[in-house]
């Protein structure tokens, strides 16, 4: 694979990386991606929509189109980047992914960012302390599992490496192993609850850019 192959990038940018099903992209992930552009000073949040979660059934998983497209729709911001690098590059993991990113995109900055609910079951992803030992992590705090994610097997062992919110503006250039926690933004959103309220949401986007 080619840097071609990657989102536009320069080197010295800090890009944000938040990956996810998007099934469906919501407002939830529009609000982290502009609290994460100002806290973290980053200059792009890339959404990388994933072809399926290895720890989810993938069984009622919208066609990627549908999600791309709806997620395109939903960013509406010219620093957030709607990306299916994961299905073009064929990697599954996030480990894989961002080695790959690491290795094509040499120079940038990149920060891992994820909600705490993400951060309470961390342990479980695939190579999890490489994942922390190669980028950064921001994670924003999600009503309810801020408390559950900071309890987390995963926060217990990265705790020396967590950087001050204070500082959470210099963390797209801190070397890894380095991770904080945002506070501020509070968020109820989900695509599982989405997809409970009406499972027909990606219908309204069939057929449209």
């Amino acid at each position: 694979m080619s840097g071609r192959a990657l989102p536009p990038h320069a080197r010295g940018m800090r890009i944000g990386l938040l990956g996810g099903s998007f099934n469906p992209p919501h407002h939830g992930h529009r609000a982290i991606s502009l609290f994460a552009l100002k806290r973290l000073r980053l200059d792009r949040v890339w959404w990388l929509v994933s072809p399926g979660n290895p720890l989810k059934d993938t069984a009622g998983l919208t066609d990627l189109g549908l999600r791309m497209a709806a997620a395109r729709c939903l960013a509406a911001d010219p620093r957030i980047t709607v990306s299916a690098l994961e299905a073009e590059i064929r990697t599954r993991y996030s480990v894989d992914t961002i080695e790959i990113l690491k290795r094509r995109a040499q120079g940038v900055h990149f920060v891992w960012i994820m909600g705490a609910d993400n951060l309470a079951q961390f342990h479980r992803w695939r190579d999890w302390r490489r994942i922390a030992a190669l980028v950064p992590i921001a994670v924003v705090d999600r009503v309810p599992g801020g408390l559950q994610g900071m309890a987390s097997p995963a926060a217990r062992a990265l705790s020396r490496f967590r950087l001050p919110e204070s500082r959470a503006g210099r963390l797209a250039e801190q070397q890894a192993p380095a991770w904080t926690f945002l506070t501020g933004l509070k968020l109820t959103l989900s695509s599982t609850a989405l997809r409970s309220a009406d499972g027909s949401w990606a219908r309204p986007t069939e057929g449209k850019e």
